[in-house]
């Protein structure tokens, strides 16, 4: 990990520090402590259970994606992959870090750069796909009993909601009209050097062609393999339903009953979707107060309210940061040496 990236981390824990402290304030330990003696743990070890079904189903996938270049690739090396994965996006503004991370990762473990490479892109992509069609599931599904939860928060959501799909409409462009895309980015840079002339111009529109180009050999890939891509997406749309479905079994170890599993699974996949506009790492405070509006109605104190975001962001944030710093510092027993340029001390 780089001096930038222990910033990051330390960034990330005061932050964390700082949003505990404020949410203390508005209850008082004693009732803290009262809510805490009564909290159900076997549905607690249930949440946590799911995010590690999460970790693993998205290892599966990466094996799955790896079979044909490494077919000896163990799943419990696979499992650190997204576990240094969410460590870096944890840390990094936006959640930047976590895919060159991986990139390395699994580079280090000896899978070929440009194999790794091909992955993780295949991945990301299928990933965003399913996470836009499930905010449109969301949507239509629970709009009549989420109007007036999501309120002050329509904009916000419309907007995360926006990005994600502008991103997807952006690479089935590049997939299906590739020349048309590039048509497309030759007149915006146009347009872009009329005002701004440079060397860092150049360099960004080499840089994106570059990535264009790559994403786009990538597709033809991915086109060539519907069974493939069939099997990562169902795997995709399991570990997406047992992250969201985490809070239920928080809240109801807190016991609260009088709840929807599908309501809850909306209101953590307008949560998640959310947390991505903030630049801080982890989206700390943006998402503390999205849950606070969202899931506050089904609490009956404000200590329970609390008490459910520290266990919430214990189970689907501090843990990954905890299990990724081991995956990271740790190594397997019989894994290839790790190569010079595969070090993980270069991802930024």
């Amino acid at each position: 990990m780089t001096k930038k990236n222990r910033w990051y981390l330390i960034l990330a824990v005061i932050l964390g520090l700082i949003v505990i402290g404020n949410e203390m304030k508005k209850v008082s330990l004693e009732d803290m402590a009262a809510e805490f003696s009564s909290i159900n743990w076997w549905w607690i070890v249930v949440s946590i259970l799911c995010v590690l079904v999460y970790w693993g189903i998205e290892a599966k996938i990466v094996q799955v994606l790896l079979k044909r270049s490494n077919p000896s690739f163990s799943f419990s090396t696979s499992y650190r992959i997204p576990l240094i994965e969410h460590l870096f996006n944890a840390i990094t503004p936006f959640s930047t870090g976590g895919q060159p991370a991986q990139i390395i990762a699994m580079a280090k473990f000896g899978v070929d750069t440009g194999v790794a490479t091909s992955v993780s892109l295949m991945k990301f992509i299928v990933y965003q796909v399913w996470v836009v069609i499930n905010f449109l599931i969301c949507l239509i599904g629970g709009y009549s009993f989420l109007s007036s939860s999501l309120s002050k928060l329509k904009i916000l959501i419309l907007l995360s909601f926006i990005i994600h799909f502008v991103i997807v409409i952006g690479l089935l462009m590049i997939m299906y009209w590739y020349s048309f895309t590039r048509k497309l980015v030759d007149i915006i840079f146009k347009g872009i050097r009329l005002f701004a002339k440079g060397e860092k111009i150049d360099a960004l529109y080499q840089k994106t062609i570059e990535k264009m180009d790559t994403f786009y050999e990538e597709s033809r890939y991915m086109r060539e393999q519907p069974v493939l891509m069939f099997k990562v997406s169902v795997l995709t749309i399991l570990q997406l339903v047992s992250y969201y479905i985490i809070p239920y079994f928080i809240l109801y170890g807190l016991g609260i009953k009088e709840m929807s599993i599908f309501h809850v699974v909306v209101l953590h996949a307008f949560i998640t979707m959310l947390i991505s506009l903030f630049p801080v790492p982890g989206g700390t405070g943006g998402a503390e107060y999205s849950f606070s509006l969202l899931f506050g109605t089904f609490t009956l104190s404000q200590s329970k309210l609390v008490l459910a975001i520290f266990l919430w962001r214990g189970v689907t944030y501090y843990l990954g940061i905890i299990l990724g710093l081991v995956a990271l510092t740790f190594h397997q027993n019989g894994q290839p040496k790790v190569k010079k340029r595969a070090n993980l001390d270069a991802s930024e």
